[in-house]
């Protein structure tokens, strides 16, 4: 299993209701394909470098997590389609 991260920003008009359960959605798919997720951090409501679909804040979220190469893929496609989230990265630590 390799090291990995991923850093997504949230829309900053989410509730924070809103927020836990999304947060909630991507931790419980990684353990759903036998991950291990090391640690969870909430840096909370920035301002954007740039305006990403004309806002200028979102809501940072980090979460370090261990795991195959294939929740990578699966990470990645249900970010996209989820409603909230602006941008995200996912990081591969042990390169």
């Amino acid at each position: 299993m390799s090291s990995y991260e991923v850093i997504f920003i949230l829309h900053p008009e989410l509730e924070e209701e809103k927020l836990g359960e999304i947060i909630e959605k991507f931790k419980t798919l990684i353990e759903s394909f036998d991950g291990e997720v090391n640690k969870t951090e909430r840096w909370g409501k920035r301002r954007l470098a740039y305006k990403i679909k004309h806002i200028a804040e979102g809501f940072y979220v980090i979460i370090q997590f261990k795991a195959t190469g294939k929740i990578v893929q699966e990470l990645d496609r249900v970010l996209k389609i989820t409603d909230g989230v602006l941008r995200h990265m996912i990081i591969n630590l042990a390169a």
